[in-house]
């Protein structure tokens, strides 16, 4: 049982120490990967184990994109090959929009979660009032796993109902909240508007939305201290707030990357990029697994003491897919033309309307965007020739120095006024 500061004593052990432990699991992962989930059986055919045992050997494997799910379940039912169990053999089945199905296993805290109630203020004999959904989704059940391993009772209150749960907050006594941070402020006017006493209310750790500073402050002007969690139905917790509110801090289950959109490329501590996670639960071992989301590295240790890598945040979605001219363009294809220019250190495709028509400019970052006349005009054309191949759409070109464009992980812009 935890006790103390930390939920446990890896959160605090050496850098070096916690990434010399994850790659030293890391072969095995795969291995097994390889050799009971038929998805990654034929992924990774061609991939020694054993030689996956750094962050430079992790990135040469391709990534599976949480957007590829939809087609690899129609194609392979219900989980498309990527579990490494039966599905009779999960501990449950869920369904997400689309329908996606995510499952998971019979472990304690099999999700990950208890660490991010633990940093949230949560204890052992705390009463949780859970509002994230039971029906379908998996995310009631992933906050209600992470409180028993804590050791906390839990009253499955789920969506709706506000008034009643309102009633059950105030005549249990609950004093900790899981749910969305929206509807904590609803329940907390609401008790207001019934004239309930639901002060026991202390700490919530909430998740699933952006919590915007105005709402924190509502909440915690209340009296309830609120910190965030980052979980997915696919992987459980990736990262969780903690009272040093510096970023969000990895969990210790899983491993984190951040890639250039579109591509498999890791890119500097510090940039923004799409979230690909690496998990180590035997049932369903997701390699190189692209969250869709947006985040960057924060250099250095959190204040509080726990010594893992720290997100951003949730900064947006990665799949920044547009239709211009009533065909798509997809970041990959911005990752290939750059490819095909070793002069372009780095692009941005913005997309825009002009008299009505689609336009594109395909802003690239050289190092001397000052280069001779005749020099620019080829490279242009080049690049405009090869925007064209893989577009099938003709787009224009720009150049500006390094480091100009935005740190925000876009690689298509669209501009374009949509609510005309």
């Amino acid at each position: 049982m935890a006790n103390g500061e930390f939920y446990d004593d890896l959160e605090s052990r050496n850098p070096e120490e916690r990434e010399q432990a994850l790659f030293k699991a890391l072969p095995g992962q795969i291995a097994h990967a390889k050799d009971k989930a038929p998805y990654f059986a034929a992924l990774l055919t061609d991939i020694n184990p054993d030689e996956i045992t750094s962050r430079s050997a992790l990135a040469q494997l391709p990534v599976t994109r949480k957007s590829d799910l939809i087609e690899l379940q129609a194609k392979s039912r219900p989980l498309g090959g990527l579990n490494a169990l039966p599905p009779g053999k999960m501990r449950h089945i869920f369904q997400s929009p689309g329908p996606i199905y995510d499952v998971d296993g019979f472990g304690d805290d099999w999700w990950g979660t208890a660490r991010a109630l633990y940093a949230a203020g949560i204890r052992t004999g705390d009463i949780v009032h859970n509002t994230f959904a039971y029906h379908f989704t998996p995310a009631g059940l992933m906050m209600e796993t992470g409180a028993a391993a804590i050791g906390c009772a839990v009253v499955p209150a789920g969506i709706g109902n506000t008034e009643l749960q309102v009633h059950a907050i105030s005549d249990i006594g609950c004093n900790a909240y899981t749910g969305t941070p929206s509807f904590l402020k609803i329940i907390l006017e609401k008790a207001d508007e019934l004239g309930r006493d639901i002060s026991s209310l202390t700490k919530a750790l909430v998740g699933a939305e952006p919590l915007p500073p105005a709402l924190r402050k509502d909440i915690e002007d209340r009296g309830v201290n609120c910190q965030q969690i980052y979980a997915s139905a696919d992987l459980g917790n990736l990262g969780y707030e903690s009272p040093a509110r510096e970023g969000l801090i990895v969990d210790e289950g899983v491993f984190v990357e951040i890639v250039r959109p579109g591509t498999n490329d890791p890119v500097n501590d510090g940039e923004v990029g799409e979230i690909v996670a690496t998990c180590f639960r035997h049932e369903y071992p997701l390699i190189r697994f692209g969250t869709g989301d947006l985040s960057r590295i924060i250099p250095g240790a959190s204040p509080c003491g726990r010594t893992n890598t720290r997100l951003q945040g949730w900064m947006g979605r990665a799949d920044q897919t547009t239709k211009v001219k009533g065909m798509f363009v997809h970041p990959v294809q911005i990752a290939k033309i750059v490819a095909r220019h070793p002069e372009v250190l780095k692009a941005r495709l913005v997309v825009d309307s002009r008299d009505t028509t689609d336009v594109m400019n395909l802003s690239c970052e050289v190092d001397d965007p000052n280069v001779a006349a005749d020099d620019a005009k080829r490279l242009a054309e080049e690049i405009t020739e090869t925007i064209q191949s893989v577009c099938k759409l003709r787009g224009e070109v720009s150049f500006v120095a390094p480091g100009s464009l935005p740190n925000d992980g876009k690689v298509i812009d669209d501009i374009r006024d949509h609510s005309a």
